[in-house]
Formats: C-alpha cells, sequence, structure tokens
C-alpha cells in the first residue's frame, strides 16, 4: 500500500512525498515525490497545494488520483469532487494512503450515482 506525504515548508513549498511500501513502518523502496502530471491538465504551474480550493489543490487531487487508482480517466473525471472531498480540508502535514484514497473515491460514485 502507498502512502502519500504532504508537508508545507518553511519556504511556503508545497511537497508531496510517496511511500511505495514499507515493512516495519520502514521505507523499503526510496521516496519519491509525487508528479504533478501537468500532461493531464495544468491547472498550477507552481506547483501543489492544499487547505483550499484553488488551483493547486486541483493539481494535487489530480495527481493523487492518478497515482493511486493508476488510471488517467478515473483521475481526470473524479479529481474535482475528490478536491473538494478531501483536498481543501487537508492540514499544513498530511498523510493518506491508497486505501483512504480509494474510500474517498468510492463514497464520490456512491453520491454520484445517487442522483
Amino acid at each position: 500500500m502507498k502512502r502519500y506525504h504532504g508537508e508545507r515548508r518553511s519556504d511556503g513549498r508545497c511537497v508531496v512525498i510517496v511511500i511505495d511500501r514499507t515493512r516495519g513502518g520502514v521505507p523499503e523502496i526510496p521516496l519519491r515525490e509525487l508528479r504533478p502530471r501537468f500532461d493531464l491538465r495544468n491547472h498550477s504551474p507552481d506547483g501543489f497545494n492544499w487547505g483550499y480550493g484553488g488551483s493547486g489543490p486541483s493539481q494535487l487531487a489530480l495527481a493523487l488520483l492518478a497515482d493511486a487508482l493508476d488510471s488517467d480517466k478515473v483521475a481526470l473525471e473524479l479529481y474535482q469532487q475528490f478536491k473538494w472531498a478531501v483536498v481543501c480540508r487537508l492540514a499544513a502535514t498530511w498523510t493518506l494512503t491508497t486505501d483512504e484514497i480509494i474510500a474517498a473515491v468510492d463514497a464520490l460514485r456512491q453520491t454520484k450515482e445517487a442522483r
């Protein structure tokens, strides 16, 4: 299970690190920064942000969904809803797992189907 860790640094830069696998809480595979996926949509050339509903959070929502779900199509379909449901509510430092992201996507789909 992947874990995504976001941190707003003292210089104002927002960084998201991906931990692909752990054993006993220790990363097994080298950490990597989350790709912003400007190839899908370029909302924020300045990069990621969170805690509100702007362009930086849109870019983060898109990148998180594309990476966690391994589906550009689903990411493009649901990232704006995911931004409002999850990304705009994140604190200055946060961690999300693939399981949490999938659960949020499932809830968004159920809400969409109920309409």
